[in-house]
């Protein structure tokens, strides 16, 4: 680590939960982020920021003007640009430390395939039931650890799913792969802007505690936000063992 990156990260390394040497986890850590919009925005940037060595975002969406109202690593001068490669020049704009790597394509099962087991964690910041049932699969099949979040009108929710730990359930253990779900969109439901940077916000977090080891995960607690009235809500989620998707991976204990 250099002096500039000890002076870069001080804060960091004066927390004795991170240090030098979680600090340089950090650096050594790669994080995949699938979204680029209003939760991978502040993801992108707390990342970036806390100076994770590589980042590799996906997107294959491109900047609109609605989106500006909360996606905050995007700006006017990038309307039409690819999510991507706009959150990776606002990361640059911050810190040019960590490789981040701007993949404009759609997340699927083969891309996924590809990215998942490159990386050490896995942040789900897409706005749909059959990307995030792809990308727990991914984790599940390649045993990496998988931070989701999602947000609409006024509603957020955030977990952590790490199959790794014998007790922890997967996506599909608490949102069945069978239930059939109503698709909700921002663009026709809307979304409290400062509700993505919440949920977001944790959503980094989470992801920087698996990378450095620092604290405890978020694994088998689900969080419920109502911004309404600013109320959150946790429900503890236990592993299925029936789940379709990762039983037979360990015991459920």
């Amino acid at each position: 680590m250099t002096d500039d990156q000890l002076l870069r990260y001080s804060r960091h390394i004066l927390l004795e939960e991170i240090s030098v040497e979680g600090q340089q986890r950090l650096m050594d850590g790669h994080a995949l982020v699938i979204g680029a919009g209003g939760l991978g925005s502040p993801v992108a940037l707390y990342l970036g920021t806390a100076g994770v060595g590589r980042i590799t975002l996906v997107d294959n969406d491109t900047v609109d003007v609605t989106n500006l109202q909360r996606q905050i690593a995007h700006s006017l001068a990038r309307v039409g640009q690819p999510k991507a490669q706009s959150a990776r020049q606002a990361i640059a704009a911050i810190n040019p430390d960590p490789q981040v790597e701007a993949i404009a394509l759609r997340a699927d099962a083969a891309l996924l395939d590809e990215l998942v087991p490159q990386a050490d964690a896995v942040v789900d910041c897409c706005d749909n039931f059959a990307t995030r049932h792809a990308i727990n699969a991914a984790c599940v099949k390649h045993g990496k650890p998988l931070v989701s979040g999602a947000a609409i009108r006024f509603d957020g929710q955030v977990s952590v799913y790490d199959t790794r730990d014998q007790a922890s359930p997967c996506y599909a253990c608490v949102f069945p792969p069978s239930e059939q779900v109503e698709e909700t969109r921002c663009a026709t439901l809307g979304v409290f802007a400062p509700l993505v940077g919440i949920i977001g916000a944790i959503q980094a977090a989470e992801a920087l505690k698996l990378l450095s080891g620092a604290g405890m995960p978020l694994a088998g607690r689900l969080q419920m936000l109502d911004a309404r009235s600013m109320e959150w809500t946790e429900v503890r989620v236990p592993r299925q063992a029936a789940c379709p998707v990762c039983r037979g991976r360990a015991p459920v204990h």
